[in-house]
């Protein structure tokens, strides 16, 4: 069996999914609640789900796991509650480290772009563990984040234990189908769709810098089913470890998204720019664009979604079918 942490949320559930096709035998540790997020497993059920507080003993007893995907954080950029973020985010990961140590097992999991905080340039996105120490996350999740890409970075220079294939992840903005319950952290794809279907302009923030013109800050933004294709090659390829970026390569300015978002629609582009909030400023990340020379090197080949393509296909596949799960 797989192990999928997180497994009902938008990018677990896609990676849920396609397992299922496999016909892998997978074990989904979340939590449902009342948000709706059933609907994200409602074509492709797991063999179990575990709650998490149900999840240690489940560990004490469980045989036969192939690998661990541990995808299960708080992943709000907003998130104030140190103590939780650091028990959810890198307590929980270290846990499961050494089991996966102990038992032999595959452990691959979600780190994140929000680790390269104020950083502004190509060069300053290069992944791996040599390129991690002098990192400044903006805000907390980007720092639990990188807190556990670090103690990952000890643990492996000093020559403990390690899991026989071990990867994470640093997912850049991850956009598709099976996001709608994660309300203020929803993909702005979705919510740009969501601002014309109710007959409104779509509304980008006013650029916080005076060297960035509105509209052309900067995100590489990547369509899930690009991020299920490296998990899934990751588990077929056990001899790749390492700390590697996933994204696309290429930022695609906000103006182009929001025009992308208008065309897939078929509306015409009618944009308004906005103050940002306060609660955002100094703390927003006007650029990012993932350096991918490291999964490239390892033996990933299969290309990225353009922002154009994988837009067109969300809007187009999911928003406007009447069937927006996967």
């Amino acid at each position: 069996m797989i192990i999928v942490t997180g497994g009902a949320g938008f990018i677990g559930s896609c990676v849920q999914q396609a397992l299922f096709r496999q016909g892998r035998r997978t074990v989904i540790v979340d939590y449902l609640h009342d948000q709706g997020k059933w609907h994200n497993l409602a074509s492709h059920p797991p063999h179990q789900i575990i709650p998490p507080h149900e999840f240690s003993a489940f560990l004490a007893t469980v045989r036969g796991v192939e690998a661990v995907i541990h995808l299960g954080a708080i992943s709000e950029t907003t998130a104030r509650d140190g103590d939780l973020v650091w028990q959810s985010n890198v307590t929980l990961s270290q846990q499961l480290w050494r089991w996966c140590v102990e038992h032999e097992v595959p452990f691959l999991y979600a780190s994140s772009a929000a680790t390269y905080g104020a950083a502004d340039r190509p060069e300053l996105f290069a992944d791996g563990l040599d390129s991690i120490e002098g990192l400044q996350p903006l805000n907390l999740y980007g720092w639990s984040k990188q807190a556990f890409d670090l103690w990952v970075k000890r643990t492996v220079e000093a020559g403990e234990p390690t899991p026989p294939q071990w990867a994470g992840l640093k997912f850049f903005n991850v956009y598709g189908p099976n996001e709608y319950h994660k309300g203020r952290m929803i993909s702005v794809i979705k919510v740009k769709y969501d601002e014309l279907m109710a007959g409104n302009p779509i509304r980008l923030f006013q650029s916080d810098r005076t060297d960035i013109a509105d509209g052309q800050q900067k995100r590489d933004f990547i369509w899930i089913g690009d991020v299920v294709n490296v998990l899934l090659w990751l588990l077929e390829h056990p001899a790749v470890s390492g700390l590697f970026n996933c994204g696309t390569g290429q930022a695609c300015t906000y103006e182009a998204l929001a025009r992308a978002v208008c065309a897939a629609a078929g509306r015409a582009a009618e944009i308004d720019y906005v103050p940002m909030p306060e609660s955002l400023r100094g703390q927003y990340q006007s650029f990012t664009q993932a350096d991918m020379r490291a999964l490239r090197a390892a033996g990933y080949t299969a290309p990225f979604t353009t922002p154009e393509d994988g837009i067109s296909h969300y809007i187009k596949g999911y928003l406007a079918s009447g069937r927006p799960y996967l």
